[in-house]
């Protein structure tokens, strides 16, 4: 059994969010980021879950096609933030269209990877493991932190803000926690004093009918991961804000994320979540609820880390395992589709547009092509971001995008 999978699945009903060595206070003592002295970055990824519709993202105003394609749910030309005279932001994302004017954002025009699935799972598992042709079993984040030479004494050197750890941080050496909400941070049984007491029973007993090698493994993650629920409240507890925080999901995960950069717990890698965004039916009131939920959520965020003097050292990364089909459904909604934007906000972003938006005279089957791989980006923030070499990471050799300073 992988080391990095058993320590956090399920054993005996008991959920196992982390394990670490030691005390989880020793992260205030974190060592710098390798390869790059005395810098503390932070990168934090969001998932937008469930494949966002990228024309009604970075809305092509100035393509006829798409108001062909797209008779009731197209964005009209009037309400779209206008970038320049062929595309556009969607009028949910105005907080970002702020930042973006500011030269805070880069948006990546038409992500995506060769002979595209449009299996949620599949594509899912290709983004998170930056690997379309084989199967990889570790995720491309895992693979950087395993490269990276992180403090064994630190289990916050990354950290899902999830109910689940994303495959993206499955690794070889370390240890990720996932932390579905601050107040529930630890084990299932916590609150389950019989099974806790049962469990630790049977850890204890020499007459177990069998010779298990992970059971004192089981027994010291219960321990820690118990300590660390004490303990993290502790560590991030003296962070104050005046951010105007939105009362969402996503704007309590960066929240989160903010008092954890700002508390510098040695943290290098947030993975936050945001959707569904599997738009079938009744597409734009969905998309845009979700679109401003992420665009309100991420100005707040940048907001807070600027008070403390932390957005500089904070890159924010979104990706979606797929877009949608060109074509509107009967039900003015969207099928699984191909490419979709990126965007990357903060830290030393060079602002602006990169990539060419995908045709719309030349599609595949319905959907457009894409125009820049996302390992692309992916190397960009390894080498220009995070200090790391790339091709070992990710198996191969990308072009780099222009996009950061």
């Amino acid at each position: 059994m992988k080391r990095s999978r058993f320590l956090l699945g399920s054993v005996a009903g008991l959920t196992v969010a982390a394990n670490t060595d030691s005390l989880f206070a020793r992260a205030l003592a974190a060592a710098p980021l390798p390869g790059l002295p005395g810098d503390d970055r932070v990168l934090v990824v969001i998932n937008l879950q469930g494949g966002n519709d990228g024309l009604n993202t970075v809305v092509p105003h100035g393509m006829e096609q798409y108001y062909r394609y797209r008779p009731t749910l197209a964005v009209p030309r009037g309400d779209v933030l206008q970038i320049d005279r062929n595309v556009g932001l969607n009028p949910a994302l105005r907080s970002l269209k702020g930042m973006f004017d500011a030269g805070k954002v880069a948006i990546v025009q038409g992500a995506g990877y060769p002979q595209p699935d449009h299996s949620h799972f599949r594509s899912t598992e290709i983004w998170q493991t930056a690997a379309p042709d084989r199967i990889e079993r570790t995720g491309w984040l895992g693979r950087y932190l395993d490269s990276a030479g992180m403090p064994e004494n630190n289990l916050f050197n990354a950290v899902a803000l999830a109910q689940v750890m994303p495959e993206a941080f499955v690794a070889r050496k370390v240890d990720v926690p996932a932390i579905g909400a601050f107040r529930g941070y630890g084990l299932s049984s916590d609150k389950q004093a019989s099974t806790k007491a049962a469990f630790a029973s049977l850890v204890r007993d020499e007459r177990v009918p069998f010779d298990s090698p992970y059971l004192g493994r089981v027994a010291e993650i219960e321990d820690h991961a118990q300590r660390g629920s004490q303990e993290l409240p502790s560590l991030i507890g003296g962070y104050k804000t005046t951010a105007a925080y939105p009362a969402t999901g996503i704007g309590r995960s960066l929240a989160l994320a903010a008092q954890m950069i700002g508390s510098r717990l040695g943290t290098r890698v947030i993975y936050v979540q945001h959707g569904s965004f599997d738009t079938h039916a009744a597409q734009r009131g969905t998309q845009d609820r979700l679109l401003q939920e992420l665009s309100d959520g991420l100005k707040a965020f940048y907001d807070d880390l600027a008070e403390h003097g932390n957005d500089t050292r904070t890159l924010t990364m979104t990706f979606s395992e797929f877009g949608r089909r060109v074509a509107e459904n009967a039900s003015r909604g969207t099928d699984h589709g191909e490419a979709s934007p990126m965007f990357v906000v903060g830290g030393g972003v060079r602002g602006g547009l990169f990539g060419a938006h995908p045709s719309l005279d030349e599609l595949d089957n319905g959907d457009v092509v894409y125009t820049v791989d996302f390992r692309s980006v992916y190397a960009t923030i390894l080498e220009k971001w995070m200090g790391r070499p790339s091709r070992e990471i990710l198996a191969g050799e990308f072009s780099l995008v222009p996009l950061l300073a």
